[in-house]
């Protein structure tokens, strides 16, 4: 999963983007609203760490801008629809308050649990998906993001960082075909070095540990992992 931060206290980026990066995700950040906007306008993540006090807008800004933007998932950029949560000193209620109303999905304040901040992500991407469920399950295969496991048939199965997060990818959107550059998008962050088979490599992978028909090709277009039977 990608997330973008938005923070200009370089310490506190570098924590995020170094802590985030142990724990499976692609980060980038951003230390102004200019930069973010652009970012936003030409990149996909999956969720937005935003700080409010930034040096030539306020973070709210960023925020009404994003949540009016024309796009959709799947289409234009940027994607209002982007889970948002806000990490700020601003901690009164009205504070916060404000925050939701202009379209925050959560909001955390300074100083906060690097856990706390981890688990409301994964709720924010979870919700994002349209899972209730803190495990994802599909076709005998039980994903648990929070602790980082993967089950076939109630039986453990090792899988490297990548693998875990190129499947991850692929259960949030069963039934549905990415292309190789979608799912890149998901996993790299900017200064990360991609291989040119670096997906393929991984699919081969996993189909080898789940089984060859866990994940489908469309010839020209890209993976899918069929939806079971209703």
């Amino acid at each position: 999963m990608r997330i973008l931060v938005i923070e200009d206290d370089a310490g506190i980026a570098d924590g995020l983007r170094t802590t985030l990066q142990q724990r499976g995700y692609a980060v980038d950040v951003c230390g102004d609203v200019a930069s973010a906007w652009n970012a936003l306008r030409t990149e996909r993540f999956d969720a937005i760490l935003l700080d409010l006090g930034l040096p030539d807008a306020d973070g709210g800004v960023l925020l009404q801008r994003l949540r009016s933007a024309p796009g959709s998932a799947g289409s234009a950029l940027p994607d209002p629809a982007t889970p948002v949560l806000i990490v700020t000193a601003r901690d009164q209620v009205q504070q916060r308050i404000a925050g939701l109303d202009m379209g925050a999905d959560d909001y955390l304040a300074k100083p906060f649990d690097i856990d706390e901040l981890d688990a409301r992500l994964r709720a924010l991407l979870r919700r994002a998906a349209g899972r209730a469920a803190p495990t994802i399950r599909h076709a005998g295969i039980e994903m648990d993001p929070a602790a980082r496991t993967v089950r076939l048939q109630g039986q453990p199965v090792d899988m490297s960082p990548r693998e875990f997060s190129v499947l991850r990818v692929l259960l949030e959107a069963r039934g549905r075909v990415l292309s190789r550059q979608q799912i890149e998008e998901h996993l790299y962050s900017w200064d990360a070095a991609i291989e040119s088979n670096a997906v393929e490599v991984h699919i081969h992978h996993l189909r080898r540990k789940l089984g060859s028909a866990s994940i489908m090709t469309m010839r020209g277009v890209g993976y899918f992992m069929p939806q079971e039977p209703a």
